[in-house]
């Protein structure tokens, strides 16, 4: 699809009047504004859609609904991806990895506004899934197609892609520094001085468009943040523990459990078995609806008697022990309500349930150490900190969990305690799993390049661009005195050996016949088939350049052949490969 005229024009008269880093900074202000636009459509479409689905529930009474519509969302979800996007857009902060990864950054446009309605129709009707991941899926999508659409190379449209995410975290929260943290832990592969202004301009810009379309409110506005105390310091400690465990038994579990939903092949099906399960543990705990920030909001509050509302146990109110237990049921469920909502077809992330589950364990945790000991620990605080911890295990993003708990509270008042614990619950999760929930899949698939300059460079290089054709090869029938002529015609020393199908049957390395190569008495009762051996090694033209890499350091030839289907292409040399890498970073570093 050519782009109009007037584009066309722009884009000359810009490459001549505008500098490239300056341009890149209008660009990312662009996205900033656009990414901003699109967080402020996708909360206000949960919150006025959540609110016409739940507003006249009895608080005292549970509802049959809660029943009803997961399954009803679920469907919904899943109709609308099959017919209109034709796409697979779930688990939004790994697909935008694995398009740095494998894609070259590339992102379909469809992405623009599917994951939005998308998320919209599975979080209103009670996906136990968050708004985040699919919001950063957008605003990654309008960076890398903005970029393509003025033909920008690989590393900027990278950074664009940057810019787009991170606008899309601080559009959504209205936290800047917890967007910008956010990209540079989780998504950016290799950043510079001058990388980090446009994030910084797009998540400063989102952040802006937040405020001014919805207000300067934070999301918790009314949470009871006390002093740090010094004495609770072992206490945090103990929490940073917790939650890494707790972060352990998220990322564990989830994908445990998706992994199981998705073995059914049916997808109607597995939508019915989904909906029925996550409509029974919603009926049964209704906390476990959507997001979570409602819930997350009751108990910053100090008012604790919300978090029983609609639900079979609203009697338990006041009933310290009763609660706990509730409470820590809930946290429990709520790894296999977010698996199961998106195993069968939802499309939501883990942020919002990552946070939720955060702020349960530090609430529970700290009313446990109240109820148990004569201390009197601040729940609200270590409700807020167990968020941190909870982000810095489930997404081993530590430093984003710290900026972003205390840029919705309004205040840096407990960065010390998140700092402790945030490092604390990261440093355990990373004894038993090194990848985060994010990059679990991708490693295991070898797909995973984040944060590694190699691997982002070597996934650039395609072994079909780097094949060497211009081996002459020989018959496995031809005999010693026709082998002569073709190494007398050849500037190479390797002679690949095919039949007349171009069949590959081996390879004559001329070192291995020096001792003959002038014995004439032989020329015509020495063949080729006697002389030639089967390389142990191969390439095809679809492998990936890392795989590449790898075996000519295993096996230090200089050359390996490469075959499809059995047929003899051509061969990839060592010399070749490790110049196109030395041009490629070049590239690639450059400011």
């Amino acid at each position: 699809m050519e782009n109009p005229k007037l584009l066309k024009k722009f884009i000359i008269w810009s490459i001549r009047h505008i500098k490239q880093r300056h341009f890149i900074l209008i660009l990312s202000f662009l996205i900033g504004i656009l990414s901003g636009l699109a967080a402020v459509i996708l909360k206000n479409i949960l919150h006025y859609t959540t609110y016409f689905l739940t507003s006249g529930f009895d608080i005292e009474n549970e509802s049959y609904f809660l029943l009803l519509y997961p399954i009803l969302g679920l469907l919904l979800t899943v109709v609308f991806v099959k017919l209109f996007v034709k796409d697979d857009i779930g688990h939004g902060v790994s697909k935008v990895l694995y398009s740095i990864s494998k894609k070259n950054s590339i992102i379909k446009r469809h992405n623009n506004w599917s994951s939005i309605l998308a998320s919209a129709l599975t979080i209103s009707f009670g996906g136990s899934v968050g708004s985040e991941a699919p919001i950063v899926l957008t605003g990654a999508s309008l960076g890398s197609n903005i970029g393509r659409l003025f033909h920008l190379n690989y590393k900027t449209i990278t950074l664009l892609v940057g810019c787009g995410a991170s606008g899309a975290i601080a559009g959504i929260f209205k936290a800047p520094i917890a967007g910008f943290v956010f990209t540079i832990e989780i998504l950016m592969l290799d950043l510079t001085m001058t990388s980090l202004v446009p994030l910084l301009i797009s998540a400063v810009t989102a952040a802006i468009v937040a405020y001014f379309l919805m207000g300067a409110g934070t999301i918790f506005p009314n949470a009871n943040i006390d002093p740090f105390v010094l004495s609770n310091i072992p206490y945090y400690i103990i929490l940073g523990v917790i939650s890494g465990f707790v972060s352990l038994y998220v990322t564990k579990g989830s994908m445990y459990i998706e992994s199981k939903i998705h073995k059914i092949e049916n997808v109607y099906k597995r939508i019915a078995v989904g909906g029925i399960i996550l409509g029974v543990l919603i009926f049964i705990f209704p906390p476990l609806y959507g997001e979570g920030y409602e819930t997350l909001k009751v108990i910053l509050s100090g008012d604790y008697s919300g978090l029983v509302n609609n639900s079979l146990f609203y009697s338990i109110k006041d009933n310290n022990y009763l609660l706990i237990i509730y409470l820590l049921l809930i946290l429990f469920f709520k790894v296999i309500a977010m698996a199961v909502t998106n195993g069968a077809g939802g499309v939501g992330g883990v942020f919002a349930p990552t946070l939720f589950m955060g702020g349960v364990t530090g609430f529970v945790a700290a009313r446990i150490i109240n109820t148990t000991s004569l201390l009197n620990i601040s729940e609200s605080n270590f409700a807020l900190v167990g968020m941190g911890g909870l982000m810095a295990g489930v997404m081993h993003a530590p430093l984003t969990g710290i900026f972003l708990i205390a840029e919705i509270t309004g205040g840096y008042g407990l960065l010390i305690p998140l700092i402790i614990t945030a490092t604390i619950s990261y440093l355990t999760i990373m004894l038993f799993e090194p990848h985060s929930i994010y990059t679990k899949r991708l490693a295991q698939r070898g797909e995973l390049m984040t944060h590694d300059k190699d691997k982002a460079v070597l996934s650039l290089m395609k072994v079909d661009k780097l094949i060497e054709t211009n081996f002459n090869t020989i018959k496995t029938d031809a005999t010693l005195g026709e082998l002569v002529k073709v190494i007398s015609k050849s500037q190479r020393n390797v002679f690949p050996v095919v039949d007349d199908e171009n069949n590959f049957h081996g390879l004559v390395f001329i070192n291995d016949i020096r001792n003959i190569v002038f014995k004439t008495e032989m020329y015509d009762t020495t063949y080729v088939r006697d002389l030639m051996f089967m390389p142990d090694t191969y390439v095809t033209p679809d492998e990936s350049m890392e795989d590449v890499a790898k075996k000519f350091s295993k096996t230090g030839k200089y050359n390996i052949p490469v075959l499809k289907d059995g047929k003899y292409i051509g061969f990839v040399s060592r010399a070749k490969v490790f110049s196109s890498y030395r041009n490629l970073l070049k590239d690639f570093s450059e400011d």
